[in-house]
């Protein structure tokens, strides 16, 4: 569906001028509308009605987009997703196998940043359109780094997804891996483009960026970062939307400053912010890099700081809709630069088939048991075989510490844990491409 402009200016009391509009080296910029038939448009007492998918962006970089829409509606052939061969030496192979680039060969390596459940796999999931990633509401369900790959005819982008970015207090505190602190860290250092994800509608959250999340992007200011207002479908008062911007991007977008009325804040707000503050004081001594190449002026000036001033670009999205995805994956094809591809076409993660099995589980655990249940356990993979009908056998042990968690996993008549087998074997068949038969197991570890 072709891109849309929504070019109405708010005037009076709305949150964008005609002129405060922004984008880079002077360049003219506007509200994009780009997916649906909504229009970005003032109501009646009540504001005004936003589509989802928009983005703050230059005009340049929209003619590249709706030139690029204008090719796909040509006829342009868009490859299959990918999926993962079910034997680890095949994956092994395949990510071994040279490219099969074209000649005029594009690449982009997003890393995916933000605080604990954004939305990070849920995004990078839907535009590789396999799930690869696991995804749950709790915390902490990306545990390292993975890799994404998603090829598109003549380009090929690769998603970095990383765990959600916190502190080494917190990670000491509730006991887990050592690479939730270090992986997010590594990857952006790799990337050509980072995305900062952030949940709007999360109030405790939305006012203000993550103190770890400053700091990466501090430390990283010549990698250019763009920044993804996610889950506005759950946002009720659509007129926050330009607030939330305002504060996230300190007013600043593509180095233009935008026009926007004061922000009234409730109490609970600025009660909320200062304890951030004033508990990123305490942490930040700890953290993966210590500091890194920041200075205590430069750690000051980010603890004062309520959002990132150098965004080149906002997006407003539901990492659950298929067009705001569509459009944020055209806007990383349009992003590409020339260069090798670092995988061969059919690559679509460099995870092995056992981890993917592993992290699928987990998600089931993390979505089905209580608290700190899921956290505590382990798995092993008793079973990984091919049967003469070309289906997959796979058990795999859950190994728990007290048998009050025993009896929670295996549920009444054991169909929590048949449910959760039942489940995690459906999403492995679809991205191993055929049927999975899944046996979970659970056992007591003294």
């Amino acid at each position: 569906m072709a891109l849309r402009v929504c070019a109405r200016v708010f005037k009076g009391s709305a949150l964008l001028s005609s002129r405060a509009v922004v984008s880079a080296r002077h360049e003219s910029a506007s509200w994009i509308l780009t997916t649906g038939n909504g229009a970005c448009i003032r109501g009646r007492g009540t504001g005004f009605n936003l589509t989802p998918a928009c983005f703050i962006s230059s005009e340049v970089l929209l003619n590249r987009l709706m030139k690029g829409k204008a090719v796909e509606e040509d006829g342009s052939i868009h490859r299959q997703p990918a999926s993962v061969p079910p034997d680890s030496s095949e994956q092994f192979s395949l990510l071994l196998r040279h490219p099969d680039q074209p000649e005029n060969s594009k690449v982009l390596k997003v890393a995916i940043i933000g605080a604990p459940n954004a939305g990070k796999s849920t995004l990078s999931n839907q535009i590789l359109g396999r799930k690869v990633f696991a995804v749950s509401k709790k915390v902490h369900t990306t545990r390292s780094r993975a890799l994404g790959v998603l090829t598109e005819d003549d380009t090929q982008i690769i998603l970095l997804d990383t765990p959600g970015l916190t502190t080494a207090s917190k990670v000491k505190r509730h006991q887990l891996e050592n690479s939730l602190l270090v992986d997010p860290w590594t990857t952006v250092k790799e990337a050509d483009l980072v995305v900062v994800m952030v949940d709007v509608a999360d109030r405790w959250m939305c006012l203000k960026l993550d103190f770890e999340v400053l700091r990466c992007l501090a430390q990283h200011p010549d990698i250019p970062a763009i920044l993804v207002l996610n889950k506005v479908d759950l946002l009720k008062t659509k007129d926050r939307l330009l607030d939330i911007t305002a504060e996230l991007t300190c007013g600043i977008v593509n180095g233009r400053k935008l026009h926007v009325r004061p922000v009234i804040k409730p109490p609970w707000a600025e009660k909320r912010l200062q304890r951030d503050s004033e508990s990123s004081l305490e942490e930040e001594k700890s953290g993966p890099e210590g500091g890194g190449m920041l200075s205590k002026e430069q750690l000051k000036v980010l603890r004062g700081q309520r959002g990132w001033p150098h965004f080149k670009d906002v997006f407003m999205t539901s990492s659950v809709d298929r067009e705001d995805v569509d459009t944020l994956k055209s806007y990383f094809l349009v992003a590409a630069k020339p260069g090798s591809w670092p995988y061969h076409s059919e690559v679509l993660t460099d995870q092995s088939p056992e981890e993917l099995c592993t992290n699928i589980i987990r998600e089931k655990l993390l979505e089905y048991l209580p608290q700190e249940v899921p956290y505590s356990m382990t798995q092993s993979i008793e079973l990984w075989q091919d049967r003469e009908d070309g289906d997959l056998d796979i058990s795999v042990k859950l190994n728990v510490r007290k048998e009050t968690h025993m009896k929670m996993v295996i549920g009444a008549g054991g169909q929590v844990v048949a449910q959760m087998a039942r489940e995690a074997g459906e999403d492995l068949s679809r991205v191993f491409l055929r049927e999975v038969k899944l046996k979970l197991s659970v056992k007591l570890r003294k």
